[in-house]
């Protein structure tokens, strides 16, 4: 189960959090700053949910930067969390500087329970990368070809879609992309739009003025507007609904947004990056997504290859780098011949983060000299009779999901993880194939 620590000195926040977090991971709250360097030891979280201020009358969040620049300086040494910081309405300079410095995204306060859910969720689906994991790893011809496509438009301010299968590194395009551009310098700020409420994106992109709607005690900044000057990058972009669409279309033609609850245009200065696992061709029913829009984001499309098509050499170069990472001073074991050959020939329904998460496991508990199939925690897919037909992708998604569902012992949330979707996709799945 994925663990999550709140540094928060104000107990009734933090318990807030607490109640609000409990489904989604094992919780920890400290309320000391000096505390956080131990627990991050002991615990690794997955996500650390990180106050700015900690001494009364205290608001420049100089104390929270300064933890915040502690953690993402661990990275080189181990596993660090995905940080999402805490700030006051008012402290909106102080969101960006944050991530700027490294965080993933920030959370007002007071908050909504659906709003704080929806950014942990998110967190949680991009934790804080291992050393190097920021690079595209890989030598096959199709990851040279990516890598050449993102140095020639990266510099650009094109809108850019990226497509690929869930866990093939889109973020990771995304923040090469931003990297390589004149924006660089500042924020990039990812929005996971499947994981978003429908009756709350549009305050998260716009933002919104006190007393728009429930809720509303305090006006606060949409995504757009933390994102100035950088990059905006929106994740799943699939999962919007066509009512809100058309609202993202407008703010991309006009480059202003309008706080729901305003009737003032806000110019915004961003360049939007968009990604999302809908197949291409499902991209161009107007009945699932607005033609118009898709023109919009699509001036360049990049295609992420899944792991099953970037060849052996790939999935051994992934394979080493990530249990290097995870040895974090364990010694060093090598991969039995008969595991190397089953993990080259395995199909990856999860693609590289199925294959990072197999690598963590191993590590963690593999007890001989060296790695074996099993310590991987893989279902090997059911070899077909000689007369069978091929299998079609549909049968090939059921057969994942299935695998999935046994390996997690029926349980939806631990099989949402291995598959590397959201909760609510693998329901929509299982519907889908009657499971």
């Amino acid at each position: 189960m994925p663990g999550i620590l709140i540094l928060d000195d104000d107990p009734d926040v933090a318990l807030a959090a607490r109640l609000a977090l409990r489904r989604l991971a094992s919780i920890a709250v400290r309320q000391a700053p000096g505390e956080l360097a131990a627990v991050l030891d002991e615990m690794q979280p997955d996500v650390l949910l990180l106050d700015m201020n900690f001494s009364p009358g205290a608001s420049d969040g100089a104390q929270g930067l300064a933890l915040l620049r502690e953690v993402v300086a661990r990275q080189g040494q181990a596993v660090a969390p995905a940080v999402v910081v805490m700030t006051a309405y008012a402290e909106v300079e102080l969101a960006v500087q944050a991530l700027k410095s490294g965080a993933v995204d920030f959370i007002t306060k007071p908050w909504t329970n659906e709003r704080l859910v929806a950014c942990v969720q998110a967190a949680l689906a991009r934790r804080a990368p291992p050393p190097a994991a920021g690079e595209l790893l890989g030598d096959s011809a199709a990851m040279q070809s990516l890598r050449a496509q993102i140095a020639q438009v990266g510099a650009s301010e094109a809108s850019v879609l990226v497509l690929g299968e869930n866990g093939v590194g889109k973020e990771l395009v995304a923040r090469a992309l931003h990297g390589a551009s004149s924006r660089a310098g500042g924020p990039l700020l990812a929005v996971d739009m499947g994981s978003l409420p429908e009756a709350l994106v549009e305050s998260e992109l716009f933002g919104h003025k006190r007393g728009s709607f429930t809720d509303a005690r305090e006006s606060r900044p949409g995504r757009f507007v933390a994102a100035a000057g950088g990059t905006l990058f929106l994740d799943e972009i699939g999962n919007l609904p066509l009512a809100q669409q058309a609202k993202l279309l407008a703010a991309l033609e006009r480059r202003e947004i309008t706080p729901v609850g305003s009737d003032r245009p806000v110019p915004v200065d961003v360049r939007v990056l968009a990604a999302t696992n809908v197949p291409e061709a499902e991209l161009f029913d107007a009945r699932r997504f607005r033609p118009d829009l898709l023109y919009r984001l699509n001036t360049v499309v990049l295609r992420v290859p899944p792991l099953r098509e970037r060849g052996a050499g790939d999935i051994v170069r992934l394979l080493r780098h990530y249990l290097a990472h995870f040895a974090a001073g364990r010694p060093a074991r090598d991969v039995d011949a008969d595991a190397l050959a089953r993990l080259t020939a395995y199909r990856w329904p999860g693609n590289v983060r199925e294959l990072r998460q197999a690598c963590e496991r191993a590590t963690l508990l593999a007890r001989g000299p060296v790695f074996t199939w099993a310590d991987f925690g893989l279902v090997a897919p059911t070899a077909l009779a000689p007369e069978a037909p091929t299998l079609d992708l549909e049968q090939r998604e059921r057969d994942a999901v299935q695998a999935a569902l046994a390996q997690a012992g029926g349980n939806i949330s631990q099989a949402a993880r291995l598959l590397g979707v959201s909760r609510a996709a693998l329901y929509r799945r299982l519907d889908k194939h009657g499971l």
